[in-house]
């Protein structure tokens, strides 16, 4: 089924033929992204073109608010996100002409908590349970895209479906702390179950005494941990690509040398996470398992894309997209490509091989 136009955003848009700005956004996340623009690698690869990297994270009142939305809409053709798939695809899925340039798989812990001193323990056991479903006030409710797909992939590992148990809508207001409202439910008795992903997760599930009840990232079949952030997206806007692909070549190429510095320095790495997730060492520590460090180099392998259509394939049945997405008539490899082969030319060498995406990190940091 053809993509129908996006409702246009009022957010001004640059000039892609000669843009005076590059915008960048991320995820609160592991990115290549992140590790770039903590060491300014963004900002001086363009200085000497006179384009500005701005990144929507760091933005002032100056920018307009629409501008700050685009990093769920991409209605900024000047714009490259490394986020979530669950936005990404809904706004390729609204008719935004964006473009896939690579993708990542990290894994970030992902996990079912249930109150302290409860029996339910692995996934078979939450059969009949009740599940927190958060409600969020978002153009696209991602957090409650996660809860689902996290459910899903739990019960799917015991042979069971969401069928199999009771969802519980839990209201979120817009200004709701990351799973505040779910613990809350869980800490009055009105869910059994929250899923949970991330550093700033292990901090507030320890803070509320949670108990894990199954680790997602300790099932064997990927199948069962693929969420918003796994695989998660690098998407361009194909405005961009029609007019400076030499700009995104150029961009991808030094996210790469980002994933090759941050591959030898796992201490830094983790200085980086603390800042970009907001969580402290110890929250990092326990989310982001050994060798992470090393499994921030983007690519399109096949097995990555197959299971970002399993994704669209899920969010699409739960109502999340308007229209289907064809997942491999929206990646491009072309730039991703070139990147690889313009970093090879100016290191000299054959560089650092680009990792697996589900092949599990040596355990040696």
């Amino acid at each position: 089924m053809p993509i129908a136009p996006a409702p246009r955003d009022s957010a001004p848009r640059t000039t892609p033929a000669s843009p005076e700005t590059l915008w960048y956004t991320r995820c609160p996340v592991p990115t290549a992204t992140g590790i770039a623009a903590d060491r300014h690698l963004l900002a001086d690869e363009f200085a000497a073109d006179g384009i500005a990297v701005r990144s929507l994270q760091d933005v002032g009142p100056d920018v307009d608010a629409a501008v700050r939305r685009t990093h769920y809409t991409h209605s900024l053709p000047g714009l490259f996100r490394e986020g979530g798939n669950v936005p990404a695809l809904w706004a390729r899925s609204r008719g935004e002409r964006t473009r896939l340039v690579g993708l990542t798989w990290i894994e970030e812990r992902q996990t079912v908590l249930v109150a302290p001193g409860s029996a339910i323990r692995g996934a078979g056991a939450l059969r009949g349970r009740r599940l927190a479903i958060p409600r969020h006030d978002l153009d696209i409710d991602f957090w409650q895209a996660m809860a689902l797909r996290g459910f899903e992939g739990a019960l799917a590992s015991a042979g069971l479906g969401l069928e199999d148990a009771v969802r519980v809508d839990v209201p979120a207001g817009r200004r709701t702390g990351q799973w505040t409202a779910e613990l809350d439910a869980l800490r009055r008795g009105e869910v059994d179950a929250v899923y949970v992903k991330g550093a700033l997760a292990v901090e507030a599930a320890r803070d509320a005494g949670a108990e894990v009840a199954v680790e997602l990232d300790l099932l064997p079949d990927p199948v069962h941990r693929v969420n918003n952030g796994t695989p998660r997206p690098i998407t361009v806007h194909q405005d961009l690509l029609d007019e400076r692909p030499d700009l995104v070549d150029r961009f991808l190429a030094v996210l790469l040398r980002a994933a090759d510095w941050a591959a030898d320095r796992p201490d830094e790495v983790n200085r980086i996470l603390g800042a970009e997730t907001g969580a402290g060492s110890a929250g990092v520590l326990a989310a982001y398992r050994p060798g992470t460090h090393r499994t921030l180099h983007p690519g399109l392998a096949p097995d990555r894309i197959a299971l970002l259509a399993r994704q669209e394939a899920a969010l699409r049945a739960h109502g999340f997209l308007p229209e289907p997405v064809d997942v491999h008539e929206w990646v491009d490899p072309g730039p991703l490509s070139r990147a690889a082969a313009s970093r090879l030319q100016d290191a000299g060498t054959p560089g650092r091989p680009l990792l697996h995406p589900l092949t599990p990190p040596r355990q040696d940091t």
